[in-house]
């Protein structure tokens, strides 16, 4: 039996736009019909040539319109920053969207664009869905699912620890690395108000077992360079910031339950010395019996540990299409979707 591939647009072309393009293009379960960028120096080149693939004959533009007139089955949304109101035109246009932007759960802070986008969902008679590797999958599916293994569970913690000097990102500038620890304080970052962003994972795992949360509770701690660090994008001065610890604790029932660590940093050389190892995914199951499960890269040719996350944002979001294509119209979630069973991995 044939499978007439799906017709999808690429929006953005950063970092996580472009892995999830290549996966796109490598896939005979999808056919890119659009690529939207914001670059001007990207407009008219060719979407292979953009992912360092041979051309493919689709030029990428930076023509809004056009990307909403096309004939898609849907739309991978990756630009930097959320952007409900485009995402709602999309979704009107008859594009189902999936997007590592989010939401991913209508959480309180975040119910009123659920509703938007909701509404969006019914006028297009298509879907959308919020994922990424966190929040998305790590902190949410992921954990939800191994608890099936537990009897009891007093507290879940998960752990993202990335080194950012061994896998640049435009996040170093954007979570203030390089700062003294003033200006860190003083300056929003992409950070500031991060917490709402990961309570939506945190609602999603403890309504799963059928809790509330009573509150979340936020904590910051930061690590100084012990001298300058040099990386591709500039130098982190000796005495400013070169490591972040972003700590969110979920409380049920008056006692810490779910706990999230967000480790980044730029390499070891820095006080304190948190020694973490190399990059990873962790999460720790404490009950009746505790276990753990600790995801991370596998060694490339040469030794060196990539840091997968923003891989792993972008084919979550891909590997999800069909499902999403293939649901009822709405807002759905990973409880909506059930076991996504993606397309196309199995091939030569």
């Amino acid at each position: 039996m044939t499978i007439q591939p799906l017709r999808v647009v690429q929006w953005a072309t950063g970092t996580v736009g472009q892995a999830a393009l290549r996966h796109f293009i490598g896939n005979p379960h999808f056919q890119p019909v659009g690529v939207l960028v914001t670059n001007p120096d990207k407009v008219g080149r060719d979407a292979g040539e953009l992912v360092g693939l041979p051309a493919i004959g689709l030029a990428a533009t930076d023509d809004v319109e056009a990307i909403l007139a096309l004939d898609a089955d849907c739309v991978h949304f990756a630009p930097l920053l959320p952007d409900v109101d485009t995402v709602c035109r999309l979704l009107r246009s008859g594009k189902n969207v999936v997007s590592p932007l989010g939401p991913v759960y209508a959480s309180e802070p975040f119910r009123a664009d659920v509703e938007k986008i909701e509404a969006a969902c019914r006028e297009g008679g298509v879907s959308f869905h919020g994922t990424g590797i966190h929040p998305g999958f790590i902190g949410d599916i992921l954990p939800l699912t191994l608890t099936r293994l537990s009897d009891r569970i007093d507290r879940i913690q998960v752990f993202e620890i990335a080194d950012k000097l061994k896998t640049p990102s435009v996040y170093i500038e954007y979570m203030g690395f390089g700062l003294s620890p003033d200006e860190l304080a003083a300056r929003p970052n992409c950070m500031t108000g991060a917490m709402h962003a990961f309570a939506q994972s945190m609602a999603f795992v403890v309504e799963g077992l059928g809790k509330r949360i009573g509150d979340v509770t936020e904590r910051h701690e930061i690590a100084l360079a012990t001298h300058d660090i040099a990386y591709e994008g500039g130098v982190i001065c000796a005495g400013t910031v070169a490591g972040q610890h972003w700590e969110w604790t979920a409380l049920v029932d008056g006692a810490p339950f779910l706990v999230y660590h967000l480790y980044y940093r730029m390499g070891e050389d820095m006080t304190p010395a948190w020694n973490l190892g190399e990059s990873r995914h962790r999460i720790l199951v404490e009950g009746a019996p505790s276990f753990e499960l600790t995801l991370a890269a596998s060694p490339e040719a040469d030794g060196h540990l990539p840091f997968l996350g923003i891989t792993w944002t972008a084919l979550l979001g891909a590997t999800a299409i069909p499902a999403v294509c293939a649901a009822a119209p709405g807002f759905v979630t990973h409880m909506d979707l059930g076991i996504v069973k993606p397309l196309g991995l199995a091939r030569a």
